[in-house]
């Protein structure tokens, strides 16, 4: 067992994961990186099932967990159901939260809302790799055609980036899956991807990244999570987390970076 004692929140247990992955041997490395792409399942699984989708015994599996910190899978377990059931409920749950708090006006929302984006700036400012982003900016900077994909809670920012290189008169082309037509074989050789994904991530932009990838398309993948699956790809990685009142997330950070991003690519092709 970790001598550090167990992660208390999911934050820890991936900055923990991300430290000790490098240096397991290959069987717990197969643990970790199942773990990574799959967190959201220990809640509901049973070791011998998470055993299966890693492809070890679950004796292995029960000696990732301690190498973790906690004393066994149940012990791990317990962190992902708490955080579960109190971290990210419905829409309805989290209005009556603000509601019995009696934070429902609209300018104490308002205020609370400003104060996380700020936080959250603050937060994208110390944090950003910025030799990721430059690298970023010159693989999508020289690409002929830049495809754009971001769903769901990530529509917004795959729009607005798009918006953005149409101004700037950039190529660039957005994916939206309608109709489940996902355009794949639109990305073609001298191309690039930029994919805007947050946990749990959506399995048609996850599947996008990967067709991508594996051609030898170069991909830049913007996310929330510093562990993620992407990190098994080929990928330019930019994280970007946003901090949450009453359970609700804005993209205020996200969309700082998609803007600057955007005009720094702009910049490249002599339009910003």
């Amino acid at each position: 067992m970790s001598e550090a004692g167990p992660p208390s929140t999911i934050k820890e247990f991936e900055d923990r994961l991300l430290g000790v992955s490098a240096s397991l041997p290959k069987r717990l490395k197969q643990c970790a990186e199942y773990v990574a792409a799959n967190n959201d399942r220990i809640a509901v699984s049973t070791v011998a099932e998470m055993a299966e989708g890693a492809g070890v015994q679950p004796s292995a599996f029960m000696r990732f967990c301690q190498i973790m910190g906690f004393s066994g899978y149940s012990d791990m377990q317990r962190l992902f159901r708490d955080s579960y059931v109190g971290g990210w409920p419905d829409y309805t749950t989290r209005l009556d939260h603000l509601r019995e708090k009696g934070e429902g006006s609209p300018s104490l929302l308002l205020a609370e809302f400003i104060e996380a984006g700020r936080a959250s700036l603050e937060s994208l400012l110390q944090t950003v790799d910025t030799d990721s982003l430059d690298q970023a900016v010159e693989t999508l900077a020289k690409a002929n055609l830049i495809h754009i994909i971001g769903l769901r809670r990530s529509f917004p920012v795959a729009s607005y980036i798009a918006y953005a290189l149409e101004k700037m008169e950039v190529p660039a082309m957005l994916h939206s899956v309608t109709g489940r037509l996902d355009s794949f074989n639109a990305v073609r050789p001298g191309d690039a991807l930029l994919a805007i994904t947050f946990s749990p991530n959506s399995p048609e932009t996850m599947e996008l990244v990967e067709t991508a990838s594996r051609n030898g398309i170069p991909v830049v993948a913007l996310t929330d999570r510093v562990v993620s699956p992407l990190r098994k790809l080929n990928v330019n990685l930019l994280t970007v987390s946003e901090v949450d009142f009453g359970a609700f997330r804005s993209l205020s950070a996200t969309l700082c970076l998609a803007i600057a991003l955007s005009v720094a690519i702009g910049t490249r092709h002599g339009n910003g």
